[in-house]
């Protein structure tokens, strides 16, 4: 019979999961991996090195019989039906008050259903969203969990072992009941969207109009780095940058497709805030950069017919300075609109979010860490009730302080054909979220006009109508 005394059983023992189970493995708790694939089972067996530490299989049954009551198993296979189908396979088998941990990137809906469903069969389910990519995984990432809390309580000390350390505080925390972790983990991936768009923006526009070389490049976005700019995109940013090319001559970065490509996450950040009515441009932008930059042919076409401007000269130095002042003013509202989202969802699926604890959670291991994170904690902690980031008397300064670089890296970007609707649309954002009148006021009398939509007026209560034609 197989020994049932491992802590944690984990099925999909892909590249992500191996190194999450050998991580665990690695933190005191005995660990069990599933996967139909041999070759990963005895993958993980010769990584491991102690079986008595962790061990795999690829017979359901003995995986199963090896963890002990209530079993603790994570799935880090793809989203989307697979996840279903492992549930459905596992069922039978399981008994009551085991647990299931879907840790990929479920959709939060979804991760509901599953919930639910699951909770009829006498059966724990919970979404942990991880982030930090394969090294994180190995390394620490961060884990943004919810569901049951009686269920989280099981796994907390594990969690806690493996997650990534700020200030020695682990970046874990019980986010809120039902998909509130898988929820959580989507808007970090918007936001992720967000940031690598304006990342790439930046390089654009100093390769380009400022004729920067890859090590100058290389250079700048590890200064970058070092100041207030310090997160982990820009960090890779710079180490991309002088990463020489196996295969050719130059620097790999140049040899590059300029076609990105996507998973969903952001896409369903996007729909998401469609549906609760919150402005998240920066992040929505993002995403349709992504599907443009997919139509290769047809912007070679179209260049070849409209042309291509030749940026005016500008100072190289001066560039630097303003591109750095606007990454971080476009940063920073790139991380409001994300945190804007988290809030009224909270609200509209009764999540009961603690924003402080989120931008704690993600300030190590995790995609879009960053040295503002901290800032942003401090924040929502002084106002939990803070409607929006640009409101925190700790963020006005730094954005008051920033704009006019972005307004004058805005406008030599039209002017010169360089595209760069991150920034722009952050811009339009702080503009519109910071005037008091906008004139949407003509839009309600368009709308009266055509469909009888009524309006409010400025000088009285009540709801009016009015015949405008004849």
């Amino acid at each position: 019979m197989p020994d049932s005394t491992y802590d944690f059983g984990l099925i999909g023992l892909g590249v992500m999961g191996r190194n999450f189970i050998l991580n665990v493995a690695n933190n005191g708790f005995k660990a069990f991996g599933y996967d139909l694939d041999h070759e990963k089972v005895n993958a993980l067996k010769k990584e491991g090195g102690d079986l008595a530490k962790v061990d795999a299989s690829d017979d359901i049954n003995i995986f199963l019989n090896s963890l002990s009551l209530p079993r603790k198993i994570m799935l880090l296979v793809p989203a989307g039906k697979i996840v279903d189908n492992v549930i459905e396979s596992l069922l039978p088998l399981l008994k009551k008050d085991d647990i299931i941990i879907d840790g990929g990137n479920s959709l939060f809906t979804d991760t509901d259903r599953r919930e639910a469903y699951l909770k009829s069969k006498g059966i724990h389910f919970f979404g942990a969203g991880v982030s930090g990519g394969a090294k994180g995984a190995r390394k620490g990432p961060s884990i943004m969990p919810g569901g049951s809390k009686e269920a989280y309580k099981e796994v907390q000390p594990i969690f806690e072992a493996v997650a990534a350390k700020f200030n020695n505080e682990p970046c874990v925390a019980y986010l809120g009941p039902k998909s509130a972790g898988n929820y959580v983990k989507m808007i970090h991936n918007g936001i992720e969207y967000g940031l690598m768009q304006l990342t790439s923006e930046m390089y654009f526009i100093l390769k380009n109009a400022g004729k920067l070389t890859n090590d100058e490049l290389h250079k700048a976005f590890d200064s970058w780095n070092r100041g207030r700019l310090q997160s982990f995109l820009v960090e890779i940013t710079s180490e991309v940058l002088s990463k020489e090319d196996d295969l050719a001559d130059g620097r790999l970065v140049d040899k590059i497709l300029d076609k990105a490509k996507q998973k969903g996450t952001g896409k369903w950040t996007s729909q998401n805030a469609m549906d609760l009515g919150i402005p998240i441009p920066s992040i929505d932008i993002a995403v349709s950069m992504r599907e443009i930059s997919a139509l290769k042919a047809e912007r070679l076409e179209a260049e070849n017919i409209y042309g291509k401007l030749q940026p005016a000269a500008i100072d190289k130095a001066s560039l630097l300075k303003i591109a750095e002042e606007a990454l971080y003013f476009s940063f920073i509202i790139t991380y409001a609109q994300g945190l804007h989202q988290l809030a009224e969802a909270s609200r509209e699926y009764q999540y009961g979010l603690n924003l402080a604890s989120i931008a704690k959670i993600w300030r190590a291991g995790c995609i879009i860490r960053a040295g503002l994170l901290d800032d942003i904690t401090e924040a929502y902690k002084e106002n939990r009730q803070l409607a929006n980031l640009l409101l925190a008397p700790s963020f006005v300064k730094k954005l008051k302080e920033t704009v006019p670089s972005v307004r004058t890296l805005v406008t030599y970007a039209a002017t010169n054909g360089i595209p760069m609707p991150g920034l722009s649309n952050s811009l339009t954002y702080f503009d519109a979220y910071s005037s008091g009148r906008l004139p949407l006021n003509l839009i309600q009398a368009q709308r009266d006009y055509f469909g009888s939509h009524t309006y409010e007026r400025t000088d009285r209560e009540g709801i009016f109508h009015t015949e405008w034609g004849e």
